[in-house]
Protein backbone atom coordinates (compact mmCIF):
# COMPACT_ATOMS: atom_id res chain seq x y z
CA UNK A 1 0.00 0.00 0.00
CA UNK A 2 2.73 2.41 0.83
CA UNK A 3 4.27 1.09 -1.89
CA UNK A 4 1.33 2.26 -4.80
CA UNK A 5 1.05 5.41 -3.00
CA UNK A 6 4.29 6.13 -3.31
CA UNK A 7 4.30 5.67 -7.14
CA UNK A 8 0.88 7.84 -7.46
CA UNK A 9 2.65 10.17 -6.02
CA UNK A 10 5.98 10.24 -7.67
CA UNK A 11 3.88 9.86 -11.17
CA UNK A 12 1.25 12.71 -10.09
CA UNK A 13 4.63 14.97 -9.41
CA UNK A 14 5.54 14.61 -13.18
CA UNK A 15 2.21 15.11 -14.81
CA UNK A 16 2.10 18.23 -12.70
CA UNK A 17 5.54 19.16 -14.25
CA UNK A 18 6.66 20.34 -17.88
CA UNK A 19 7.77 17.47 -19.81
CA UNK A 20 10.93 19.65 -21.47
CA UNK A 21 11.66 22.28 -18.55
CA UNK A 22 12.10 19.79 -15.62
CA UNK A 23 14.38 17.34 -14.01
CA UNK A 24 12.26 13.86 -13.44
CA UNK A 25 12.22 12.67 -9.67
CA UNK A 26 14.27 9.58 -9.15
CA UNK A 27 13.37 6.67 -6.90
CA UNK A 28 16.31 4.47 -7.22
CA UNK A 29 18.62 7.38 -7.21
CA UNK A 30 20.29 7.10 -10.68
CA UNK A 31 20.95 10.27 -12.58
CA UNK A 32 21.45 10.63 -16.55
CA UNK A 33 22.41 13.80 -18.27
CA UNK A 34 21.60 13.95 -21.92
CA UNK A 35 23.75 16.64 -23.84
CA UNK A 36 23.35 17.68 -26.93
CA UNK A 37 25.08 20.20 -29.83
CA UNK A 38 21.70 21.91 -30.41
CA UNK A 39 21.89 25.50 -30.29
CA UNK A 40 18.39 27.04 -27.91
CA UNK A 41 16.98 28.18 -31.49
CA UNK A 42 16.37 24.50 -32.47
CA UNK A 43 13.27 23.55 -31.85
CA UNK A 44 13.17 20.30 -33.38
CA UNK A 45 14.97 19.56 -30.25
CA UNK A 46 12.32 19.71 -28.29
CA UNK A 47 11.00 16.05 -29.43
CA UNK A 48 14.11 14.86 -27.42
CA UNK A 49 13.30 16.41 -24.34
CA UNK A 50 10.12 15.18 -24.51
CA UNK A 51 11.72 11.21 -24.85
CA UNK A 52 13.81 12.00 -22.00
CA UNK A 53 11.65 13.50 -19.67
CA UNK A 54 9.16 10.39 -20.54
CA UNK A 55 11.62 7.64 -20.19
CA UNK A 56 12.85 9.08 -17.01
CA UNK A 57 8.77 9.37 -15.47
CA UNK A 58 8.66 5.48 -16.24
CA UNK A 59 12.03 4.48 -14.93
CA UNK A 60 11.81 6.93 -11.84
CA UNK A 61 15.17 7.97 -12.70
CA UNK A 62 16.57 12.01 -12.44
CA UNK A 63 17.21 12.91 -16.34
CA UNK A 64 18.33 16.44 -17.22
CA UNK A 65 19.15 18.01 -20.90
CA UNK A 66 21.91 20.22 -21.55
CA UNK A 67 23.20 21.97 -24.71
CA UNK A 68 25.43 24.98 -25.72
CA UNK A 69 22.73 27.28 -26.24
CA UNK A 70 24.64 28.92 -29.40
CA UNK A 71 25.41 25.84 -30.51
CA UNK A 72 29.15 25.95 -29.96
CA UNK A 73 30.75 22.99 -29.95
CA UNK A 74 33.94 23.93 -27.37
CA UNK A 75 31.11 25.04 -25.48
CA UNK A 76 29.51 21.48 -25.89
CA UNK A 77 32.95 19.86 -24.96
CA UNK A 78 32.94 21.90 -21.17
CA UNK A 79 29.81 20.91 -20.78
CA UNK A 80 30.18 17.34 -20.97
CA UNK A 81 33.08 17.70 -18.72
CA UNK A 82 31.10 19.66 -16.40
CA UNK A 83 28.30 16.90 -16.53
CA UNK A 84 31.25 13.93 -15.84
CA UNK A 85 32.45 15.93 -12.88
CA UNK A 86 28.84 15.87 -11.41
CA UNK A 87 28.74 12.03 -10.90
CA UNK A 88 26.05 10.76 -12.66
CA UNK A 89 25.62 7.55 -13.41
CA UNK A 90 25.39 7.73 -17.40
CA UNK A 91 25.78 10.38 -20.00
CA UNK A 92 23.98 10.08 -23.50
CA UNK A 93 25.64 12.24 -25.56
CA UNK A 94 25.95 13.31 -29.58
CA UNK A 95 29.03 13.34 -30.79
CA UNK A 96 28.92 15.73 -33.60
CA UNK A 97 32.80 16.38 -33.81
CA UNK A 98 34.58 13.81 -32.60
CA UNK A 99 37.89 16.47 -33.41
CA UNK A 100 36.30 18.36 -30.44
CA UNK A 101 34.00 15.78 -28.08
CA UNK A 102 36.32 13.10 -28.31
CA UNK A 103 38.55 13.62 -25.41
CA UNK A 104 35.72 14.98 -23.00
CA UNK A 105 34.03 11.40 -23.73
CA UNK A 106 37.10 9.56 -22.98
CA UNK A 107 37.55 11.22 -20.10
CA UNK A 108 33.96 10.66 -18.85
CA UNK A 109 34.37 7.29 -19.34
CA UNK A 110 37.71 6.48 -17.85
CA UNK A 111 36.47 8.26 -14.84
CA UNK A 112 33.92 5.42 -14.56
CA UNK A 113 30.63 6.92 -16.16
CA UNK A 114 28.88 4.46 -18.83
CA UNK A 115 27.93 6.71 -21.99
CA UNK A 116 25.73 6.50 -25.04
CA UNK A 117 26.37 7.92 -28.00
CA UNK A 118 22.65 9.30 -29.24
CA UNK A 119 21.65 11.48 -33.25
CA UNK A 120 25.11 12.15 -34.48
CA UNK A 121 27.96 10.13 -34.60
CA UNK A 122 28.21 6.10 -36.08
CA UNK A 123 28.70 3.10 -34.00
CA UNK A 124 32.70 3.13 -35.21
CA UNK A 125 33.19 6.32 -33.22
CA UNK A 126 31.19 5.24 -30.17
CA UNK A 127 33.05 2.46 -30.54
CA UNK A 128 36.28 4.25 -30.37
CA UNK A 129 35.11 6.57 -27.42
CA UNK A 130 34.32 3.90 -25.31
CA UNK A 131 30.65 4.07 -25.18
CA UNK A 132 28.36 1.28 -24.62
CA UNK A 133 26.39 1.66 -27.80
CA UNK A 134 25.21 4.26 -30.55
CA UNK A 135 21.37 4.87 -30.91
CA UNK A 136 20.79 6.86 -33.77
CA UNK A 137 20.32 7.49 -37.60
CA UNK A 138 23.34 6.40 -40.02
CA UNK A 139 23.00 9.85 -41.37
CA UNK A 140 25.08 8.81 -44.85
CA UNK A 141 23.06 5.65 -45.08
CA UNK A 142 20.06 7.45 -44.97
CA UNK A 143 21.01 10.66 -47.51
CA UNK A 144 21.80 7.83 -49.80
CA UNK A 145 18.69 6.07 -49.31
CA UNK A 146 16.90 9.55 -50.13
CA UNK A 147 19.28 9.48 -53.04
CA UNK A 148 18.03 6.64 -54.59
CA UNK A 149 14.51 7.27 -53.93
CA UNK A 150 14.93 11.11 -55.95
CA UNK A 151 16.83 9.19 -58.53
CA UNK A 152 14.00 6.46 -59.20
CA UNK A 153 11.78 9.53 -59.32
CA UNK A 154 13.59 11.60 -61.71
CA UNK A 155 16.09 13.78 -59.87
CA UNK A 156 19.40 14.68 -61.75
CA UNK A 157 20.24 17.96 -59.91
CA UNK A 158 19.93 19.37 -55.91
CA UNK A 159 20.37 21.86 -53.84
CA UNK A 160 21.27 20.87 -50.30
CA UNK A 161 20.60 23.43 -47.67
CA UNK A 162 23.04 22.73 -44.76
CA UNK A 163 22.09 24.45 -42.19
CA UNK A 164 24.37 23.53 -39.73
CA UNK A 165 27.64 23.12 -41.99
CA UNK A 166 30.04 22.59 -39.20
CA UNK A 167 28.66 18.92 -37.71
CA UNK A 168 30.37 16.27 -40.23
CA UNK A 169 26.72 14.26 -39.85
CA UNK A 170 25.06 17.36 -41.51
CA UNK A 171 27.73 17.03 -44.49
CA UNK A 172 27.13 13.39 -44.91
CA UNK A 173 23.68 13.78 -45.15
CA UNK A 174 24.09 15.81 -48.23
CA UNK A 175 27.09 13.50 -50.13
CA UNK A 176 24.88 10.51 -49.23
CA UNK A 177 22.22 12.00 -51.23
CA UNK A 178 24.22 13.19 -54.36
CA UNK A 179 26.11 9.50 -53.89
CA UNK A 180 22.49 7.99 -54.05
CA UNK A 181 21.46 10.31 -56.98
CA UNK A 182 25.07 9.04 -58.83
CA UNK A 183 26.49 12.67 -58.82
CA UNK A 184 29.29 15.02 -57.62
CA UNK A 185 28.21 17.00 -54.86
CA UNK A 186 30.34 19.80 -56.18
CA UNK A 187 28.63 23.26 -54.97
CA UNK A 188 24.95 21.83 -54.70
CA UNK A 189 25.64 22.21 -50.80
CA UNK A 190 25.45 25.70 -49.48
CA UNK A 191 26.34 26.90 -46.13
CA UNK A 192 23.13 28.50 -45.31
CA UNK A 193 23.34 29.07 -41.52
CA UNK A 194 20.56 29.16 -38.67
CA UNK A 195 19.01 32.48 -39.29
CA UNK A 196 15.77 32.01 -40.97
CA UNK A 197 15.78 34.97 -43.20
CA UNK A 198 19.49 34.51 -44.36
CA UNK A 199 18.36 30.64 -45.01
CA UNK A 200 15.54 32.16 -47.18
CA UNK A 201 17.86 34.66 -49.33
CA UNK A 202 20.39 32.01 -49.55
CA UNK A 203 18.16 29.35 -50.86
CA UNK A 204 16.53 31.91 -53.36
CA UNK A 205 19.46 33.17 -55.03
CA UNK A 206 20.60 29.79 -55.50
CA UNK A 207 17.35 29.10 -57.64
CA UNK A 208 17.92 32.13 -59.15
CA UNK A 209 21.39 31.24 -60.46
CA UNK A 210 20.16 27.87 -60.98
CA UNK A 211 16.45 27.75 -62.04
CA UNK A 212 17.52 24.23 -63.72
CA UNK A 213 17.59 22.81 -60.45
CA UNK A 214 15.25 19.78 -59.79
CA UNK A 215 15.10 19.03 -55.98
CA UNK A 216 16.07 20.34 -53.22
CA UNK A 217 16.76 18.72 -50.41
CA UNK A 218 16.65 20.30 -46.26
CA UNK A 219 18.32 18.71 -43.42
CA UNK A 220 15.40 19.67 -40.64
CA UNK A 221 12.91 21.92 -39.94
CA UNK A 222 15.72 25.36 -39.30
CA UNK A 223 16.15 25.02 -43.18
CA UNK A 224 13.02 23.29 -44.08
CA UNK A 225 10.59 25.86 -42.67
CA UNK A 226 12.54 29.07 -44.38
CA UNK A 227 12.72 27.31 -47.66
CA UNK A 228 9.28 26.47 -47.51
CA UNK A 229 8.98 29.77 -47.44
CA UNK A 230 11.46 30.86 -50.37
CA UNK A 231 9.48 28.25 -52.83
CA UNK A 232 6.12 30.26 -51.88
CA UNK A 233 7.84 33.30 -52.92
CA UNK A 234 9.90 32.41 -56.19
CA UNK A 235 6.23 30.38 -56.97
CA UNK A 236 7.92 27.03 -56.96
CA UNK A 237 6.16 25.18 -54.43
CA UNK A 238 4.77 22.31 -55.34
CA UNK A 239 6.37 22.03 -58.98
CA UNK A 240 10.06 21.54 -57.27
CA UNK A 241 10.63 18.09 -56.27
CA UNK A 242 11.32 18.67 -52.51
CA UNK A 243 12.78 16.38 -49.47
CA UNK A 244 14.39 16.66 -45.91
CA UNK A 245 15.08 15.72 -43.45
CA UNK A 246 13.16 15.22 -39.89
CA UNK A 247 9.72 16.63 -39.08
CA UNK A 248 8.06 19.01 -37.75
CA UNK A 249 4.56 21.23 -38.02
CA UNK A 250 5.76 23.13 -40.73
CA UNK A 251 7.24 19.90 -42.52
CA UNK A 252 3.81 18.16 -41.91
CA UNK A 253 1.85 20.78 -43.09
CA UNK A 254 4.66 20.77 -46.48
CA UNK A 255 3.95 17.08 -46.96
CA UNK A 256 0.16 17.19 -46.11
CA UNK A 257 -0.03 20.15 -48.83
CA UNK A 258 1.90 18.03 -51.82
CA UNK A 259 4.64 20.94 -51.72
CA UNK A 260 7.60 18.34 -49.50
CA UNK A 261 7.49 14.85 -51.27
CA UNK A 262 9.09 12.87 -48.37
CA UNK A 263 10.27 14.20 -44.56
CA UNK A 264 12.77 11.36 -43.41
CA UNK A 265 11.95 10.32 -39.33
CA UNK A 266 14.55 9.37 -37.49
CA UNK A 267 12.72 8.91 -34.97
CA UNK A 268 14.29 11.71 -32.05
CA UNK A 269 12.02 10.44 -29.75
CA UNK A 270 13.57 7.04 -29.60
CA UNK A 271 17.20 8.63 -29.75
CA UNK A 272 16.87 10.08 -25.96
CA UNK A 273 14.27 7.80 -24.52
CA UNK A 274 15.92 4.54 -25.28
CA UNK A 275 19.59 5.26 -23.79
CA UNK A 276 17.71 6.28 -20.57
CA UNK A 277 16.25 2.81 -20.69
CA UNK A 278 18.93 1.01 -21.88
CA UNK A 279 20.96 2.53 -19.05
CA UNK A 280 18.71 1.89 -16.22
CA UNK A 281 18.29 -1.53 -16.93
CA UNK A 282 21.73 -1.83 -17.40
CA UNK A 283 22.56 -0.51 -13.96
CA UNK A 284 19.64 -2.66 -11.94
CA UNK A 285 19.61 -6.10 -14.04
CA UNK A 286 23.48 -6.00 -16.11
CA UNK A 287 21.21 -6.25 -18.59
CA UNK A 288 22.63 -5.03 -21.99
CA UNK A 289 21.81 -5.23 -25.73
CA UNK A 290 24.07 -6.67 -27.81
CA UNK A 291 24.10 -4.54 -30.80
CA UNK A 292 23.56 -0.68 -31.70
CA UNK A 293 20.20 0.83 -32.17
CA UNK A 294 19.24 2.04 -35.49
CA UNK A 295 16.15 4.90 -35.11
CA UNK A 296 15.72 5.69 -38.99
CA UNK A 297 15.50 6.47 -41.70
CA UNK A 298 12.11 6.04 -42.59
CA UNK A 299 10.05 7.83 -45.64
CA UNK A 300 6.80 9.81 -44.44
CA UNK A 301 4.98 10.57 -46.97
CA UNK A 302 1.47 11.92 -47.86
CA UNK A 303 -0.05 8.49 -46.89
CA UNK A 304 0.93 8.44 -43.32
CA UNK A 305 0.40 11.11 -41.70
CA UNK A 306 -1.85 10.17 -38.94
CA UNK A 307 0.16 9.66 -35.78
CA UNK A 308 2.69 11.53 -37.43
CA UNK A 309 0.41 14.98 -37.73
CA UNK A 310 -0.89 14.10 -34.13
CA UNK A 311 2.58 13.87 -32.23
CA UNK A 312 4.64 16.14 -34.99
CA UNK A 313 6.89 18.59 -32.85
CA UNK A 314 5.89 16.48 -29.96
CA UNK A 315 6.98 12.91 -30.13
CA UNK A 316 7.70 13.05 -34.04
Amino acid sequence: MISTLKSLLLAAAVIAAPLAGAQVASAEGEKYILVSHAPDSDSWWNTIKNGIALAGDQMGVDVEYRNPPTGDLADMARIIEQAAASGPNGIITTLSDPDVLSGPIKDAVASGIDVIIMNSGTPDQAREVGALMYVGQPEYDAGHAAGMRAKGDGVTSFLCVNHYISSPSSTERCQGFADGLGVELGDQMIDSGQDPAEIKNRVLAYLNANPDTDAVLTLGPTSADPTLLALDENGMAGDIYFGTFDLGENIVEGIKSGVINWGIDQQPFLQAYLPVVVLTNYHRYGVLPGNNINSGPGFVTKDGLTLVEKFAGEYR
